[in-house]
C-alpha cells in the first residue's frame, strides 16, 4: 500500500500536570490523580472527569500500540479539555507554554516518530501570536490545535483574525477540533454532545471561516477541520441553499458560494463508515483527506484507517490519505521520516 502511515489526529497530556486550581486560585483546571499503575483519573477541579491509560503520556507504549496497525508517525496534539481558553490570559499562555514544552520534547526524543501540533491561548491576540512564534522558531512545531469556538466567539470573530494571518505568515497549519460544545448542558443524555454536538460544532467553525471571509482573505492558511468536517460536507446542501436564498442573512461577509471552498482545506478520515468516506473522497479528493483516529480515546477509529484498506481504493488514493496529504497540510517531507 504505501511506505509511510501519519496518524495526524492523536492526543496527549504529560503524565505530571500542575495543580494550576491552586495555584491561580480559581477554576477548575485539569490534573492528574495517579490511582493505580498504568492509568489516573482526569480531575476538573476537585470533580472527576475521565478515566486514562498510561497510553495517553507515554510516546513508548504509544509507539508499541500504533505499530499494530502499520502505522509509523503520530501527530500529536492536547486533548481539547486542555485549552483553558476561560483562564485569565497570563495563565493561558503559562498552561499553554507548559504543554508545548512536552509534546515539542517528545518530538525531539522521536523525530521519526512524532509530528506536534501547539496550543495557543487564543483568548487573548498577542500572547497568541507571541506563543506562535515560540513555536515556530523554538520549538520547530509545523501548526497549531484549536477549538470550533473560543468561549463560546465564532472563529470569524475579528479579535482571532491577527492570529490567523500570523498562521498564514509563520506557514503553520492549523486543526480544529470541536469542545464547548453548544447546548451542552440541555443534551448531555445518551451522550450527545460528542454524537451530535461535535459534528455540529466543526460545521459552525467551517462556516464561521467561510462566512467571515477568513478563507477569502487568507487563502494560504491550511485549516483542517477534525471528523471528516462534522456535518459541514453531508449538509452543504442545505448550507449552499440558504446561501442563495437568503444572502441579506448568510452573505453579508463573503459573497462567495460556500461550495467553492470544498477541497481547500482539509478533513481527517474519522467518518467510521466506507459509504460515507466514499462521499468525502467524491467532495474533497485525496489529496485533502488525512488519516486520522482520535487515538487513544474509544469514540476514535480504534483500527487506524483499516476500513479504508478494506474499500478497494487504488494504491494512490491510500497513500494520499495515508501520509501525502498530511504532509501537505504540515508542509513537511517524506524524506524525514523515512531516512
Amino acid at each position: 500500500m504505501t511506505d509511510l502511515k501519519i496518524d495526524m489526529h492523536t492526543h496527549i497530556i504529560p503524565e505530571h500536570l500542575p495543580k494550576w486550581t491552586e495555584k491561580f486560585g480559581y477554576g477548575d483546571f485539569i490534573h492528574l490523580h495517579h490511582h493505580k499503575e498504568r492509568a489516573a483519573m482526569m480531575m476538573k477541579g476537585s470533580k472527576f472527569f475521565r478515566e486514562i491509560q498510561s497510553n495517553c503520556w507515554d510516546p513508548k507504549i504509544r509507539m508499541e500500540e500504533y505499530a499494530q496497525f502499520g502505522t509509523q508517525v503520530q501527530v500529536i496534539s492536547t486533548i481539547p479539555v486542555m485549552f483553558s481558553y476561560d483562564a485569565q490570559p497570563h495563565h493561558g499562555l503559562e498552561i499553554s507554554q507548559f504543554l508545548n514544552d512536552h509534546i515539542a520534547g517528545i518530538c525531539r526524543d522521536y523525530p521519526k516518530n512524532y509530528i506536534g501540533l501547539a496550543t495557543i491561548p487564543m483568548q487573548d491576540e498577542d500572547l497568541a501570536i507571541q506563543e506562535l512564534h515560540r513555536c515556530k522558531h523554538e520549538l520547530n512545531l509545523p501548526g497549531i490545535q484549536i477549538g470550533s469556538n473560543i468561549n463560546d466567539k465564532n472563529l470569524s470573530s475579528e479579535r482571532f483574525f491577527q492570529i490567523f494571518k500570523a498562521c498564514e505568515e509563520l506557514d503553520m497549519a492549523v486543526m480544529i477540533h470541536p469542545w464547548n460544545m453548544m447546548g451542552f448542558h440541555s443534551i448531555e443524555r445518551y451522550w450527545l454532545p460528542w454524537l451530535v454536538g461535535m459534528p455540529a460544532e466543526t460545521s459552525r467553525a467551517a462556516c464561521s471561516l467561510i462566512f467571515g471571509g477568513v478563507l477569502e482573505r487568507l487563502p494560504n492558511l491550511r485549516f483542517n477541520f477534525s471528523h471528516a468536517g462534522g456535518s459541514f460536507l453531508p449538509t452543504i446542501g442545505r448550507i449552499e441553499h440558504g446561501f442563495n436564498c437568503r444572502p441579506d442573512l448568510v452573505a453579508i461577509d463573503n459573497t462567495v458560494n460556500p461550495r467553492e471552498y470544498i477541497g481547500k482545506f482539509w478533513v481527517d478520515s474519522i467518518t467510521h463508515d466506507p459509504l460515507m468516506m466514499k462521499y468525502i473522497l467524491e467532495m474533497q479528493g485525496s489529496k485533502r483527506i488525512t488519516l486520522g483516529s482520535d487515538y487513544p480515546f474509544p469514540l476514535g477509529d480504534l483500527e487506524i484507517g483499516a476500513f479504508i484498506e478494506k474499500m478497494g481504493l487504488s494504491n494512490e488514493v491510500v497513500e494520499d490519505i495515508f501520509c501525502n496529504a498530511t504532509l501537505e497540510w504540515l508542509n513537511l517531507s517524506k524524506e524525514q521520516f523515512l531516512n
